[in-house]
């Protein structure tokens, strides 16, 4: 007869194993937000002060990462599961997420931070 603690061991387990399989081709969808908007954004706050982002032309930081190709990376600051909510909430306010990063908080609403996010997987390496 198997225990609770085995049982949750056992679910542990798979946890763990799904969050490193490769999700760069896993299905991102954001519920009403608009990339384009995202763009928009992007270049209002200035984030391209700090990062390198398809799409903005200037300026092309170097002080955060690159973001080419973000789309297809399976993990957010390589430490956070690339999903559409995960990444809208860094977007909004890293240092909540990840203490100690470099990235401030932003000056966005959950929404404009969906649409952030909704530009951010348009980039991916293809």
């Amino acid at each position: 007869m198997r225990t609770i603690g085995t049982l949750l061991l056992a679910t542990g387990l798979c946890a763990a194993v799904t969050a490193c399989a490769d999700k760069a081709n896993a299905p991102r969808p954001l519920a009403q937000a608009d990339a384009a908007q995202g763009l928009r954004l992007i270049e209002r706050h200035g984030c391209a002060a700090c990062h390198a982002i398809p799409g903005v032309r200037w300026p092309q930081g170097r002080t955060g990462g690159d973001l080419t190709g973000v789309a297809s990376r399976p993990m957010i600051a390589g430490r956070l599961p690339n999903q559409p909510g995960v990444m809208a909430a860094f977007v909004r306010d890293a240092p909540a997420l990840l203490p100690g990063t470099g990235m401030p908080p932003m000056p966005l609403t959950d929404a404009e931070a969906r649409d952030v996010a909704a530009y951010l997987y348009t980039l991916d390496d293809d």
